[in-house]
């Protein structure tokens, strides 16, 4: 179905429809504008959008089988982002057409001009490619775009556990160990090409054998699976210097920039890790008990008076579930009687989440508590957030509780 001829058009609402019954395209049209005049109010009424051109003509096709019919709908909209995810939440409220019962489901939202865009970017990788004369274009932003739609196919295969590496990985005396496949997407468009991925928390023998033979840089994200990754790569592989991505971020999202100042700051291995006998050690000797100020008696010894902070109480599952999920990259989610709703992988959390439509009340997870997750679980009403590590917070929501697995081991 063509969309072309929508001269104005930003976005593409695109809808799916089941109805219990055979219904004609207009009964479908009848029925979007039929149930959702007056529950927007007269701004985004759909008969005053069309005659004042800021949407389109509503397309359906429909087909009809066994005596159900099915079919697709696209809305064209030159409203901004909100006013048109509004529209599209309300198309969602549509339930009969004509004496048929019907449910319009939202597949997507089409940003008309990110696909022009990136058809521009598409074609002008195409032309360079073959361009024979030695100009370059004076734009450095477009040039950036570009390049950066020419990395991917740099991206090699290494070892026979065909492990996304940069070209340079085998001939470089010195190689960056990353976590996966769109880590190496990012240093390469930095013009860093000595890199490979471990692909998981499982080292492969490629990269053991690798690090005996150069020098082993490790670039790992600032979350438990960093952590857990480098946990193992260090028990299995010769590792010289290591490399985290600020807490709560990933390598793959960091800027030009960041990554830059990042590997500058580069440490060696044994600055970093720190023996655990030795650790503990220490800590015993130096460190107070949690809980406790610590005040000399007359004798010189030291006396430790509890301090009064307030006891972090949970319900009795939540505490169990932290205990099952630590090191664990997964995370639990409960209704208001804390009843198990789904268990989901920590990286799926954020995005799944935002689009969640079942009640939640908790969340359990072993990741890093970000702002991103904070504003999502307020807007949502969720009561506890509970996650490994916290990330820095600038605001905190009064009806959420923020924990991490520290405060319950008090």
């Amino acid at each position: 179905m063509s969309h072309s001829t929508i001269s104005t058009t930003k976005y593409i609402i695109h809808g799916k429809i089941d109805i219990e019954g055979i219904v004609e395209k207009p009964d479908v049209v009848g029925a979007i504008f039929g149930q959702t005049e007056g529950l927007l109010g007269e701004e985004l009424d759909l008969r005053e959008l069309q005659k004042t051109g800021r949407i389109g003509r509503i397309q359906v096709e429909i087909k009809s089988e066994s005596g159900k019919s099915t079919g697709i709908i696209l809305i064209p909209s030159s409203l901004n982002r909100v006013e048109t995810s509004i529209l599209a939440s309300a198309l969602e409220t549509v339930d009969r057409v004509g004496p048929c019962t019907a449910s319009i489901a939202l597949e997507q939202i089409e940003d008309v001009r990110e696909v022009k865009r990136r058809q521009i970017i598409n074609r002008a990788a195409n032309i360079l490619k073959h361009w024979e004369e030695d100009g370059i274009p004076e734009s450095q932003e477009i040039t950036n775009e570009v390049m950066q739609s020419i990395k991917p196919g740099e991206i090699q295969k290494y070892g026979p556990e065909n492990l996304p590496a940069g070209p340079e990985v085998e001939d470089s005396e010195s190689i960056i160990i990353v976590e996966g496949r769109a880590d190496i997407l990012n240093l390469l468009r930095c013009g860093i090409k000595n890199t490979i991925a471990v692909e998981g928390t499982n080292i492969p023998k490629s990269i053991i054998e690798l690090s005996k033979k150069k020098i082993c840089t490790v670039f790992l994200d600032g979350d438990r699976g960093g952590d857990l990754i480098l946990k193992e790569i260090l028990q299995v592989a010769d590792i010289k210097y290591v490399i985290r991505a600020p807490a709560g971020k990933e390598v793959e999202d960091l800027t030009k920039k960041e990554i830059i100042k990042t590997i500058r700051n580069k440490a060696p291995v044994n600055q970093t890790v720190q023996e655990p006998d030795k650790k503990k050690q220490k800590n015993k000797k130096n460190k107070k008990p949690k809980g406790f100020s610590l005040k000399p008696k007359s004798d010189g010894s030291p006396d430790y008076k509890k301090e009064q902070e307030p006891k972090v109480e949970l319900p009795l599952i939540l505490e169990e579930s932290i205990d099952q999920l630590r090191e664990t990259l997964q995370a639990n989610l409960y209704d208001s009687n804390y009843n198990l709703i789904e268990s989901i992988g920590v990286r799926d959390l954020t995005d799944k989440l935002v689009d969640y439509k079942e009640k939640v009340s908790a969340i359990v997870f072993d990741g890093v508590i970000t702002q991103r997750l904070v504003d999502i679980a307020a807007e949502k009403n969720i009561q506890y957030l509970i996650g490994a590590r916290l990330s820095s917070l600038t605001k905190k929501p009064i009806d959420l509780k923020i924990i991490t697995f520290d405060q319950i081991d008090l």
